[in-house]
């Protein structure tokens, strides 16, 4: 099988030596999103729950550029600064998911790119 890489010009530009998102066989991979204007690459301004709604309407804008929605998801993983602020992002995710859920993983970690708060990538099917 051949890998496929992808950057849309929807998206954010890429912060470093990286693609979007890469496909091999009937699996799309994302790279972690964070809350990138797509205009101008500069994180939104705002609280968690703003900053976990640019990151998921980025991760949309990736999965539809290939052609798939988010019920193609069949996982992601959201990485958080302070897991304090988990159900406000939760909130916010149950906004862009609504029904058959794909599995997920939630960590804290010590830092992100750009000082954001959330990251989240994921693994979707074609």
């Amino acid at each position: 099988m051949e890998k496929k890489t992808f950057s849309p010009d929807c998206s954010p530009k890429a912060i470093g030596p990286y693609n979007h998102g890469s496909r091999i066989g009937d699996l799309l991979f994302t790279a972690g999103q964070i809350p990138l204007d797509p205009a101008t690459t500069k994180i939104v301004e705002g609280d968690i729950q703003a900053q976990a709604t640019r990151v998921l309407e980025n991760l949309k804008l990736l999965v539809e550029s290939e052609g798939l929605t988010l019920a193609n998801v069949v996982k992601t993983t959201i990485f958080m600064v302070d897991l304090a602020e988990f159900a406000q992002v939760n909130e916010v995710y149950a906004r862009f998911f609504t029904e058959n859920f794909p599995a997920r993983s939630t960590i804290q970690v010590a830092a992100l790119p750009m000082g954001a708060r959330v990251e989240i990538e994921a693994i979707a099917h074609y």
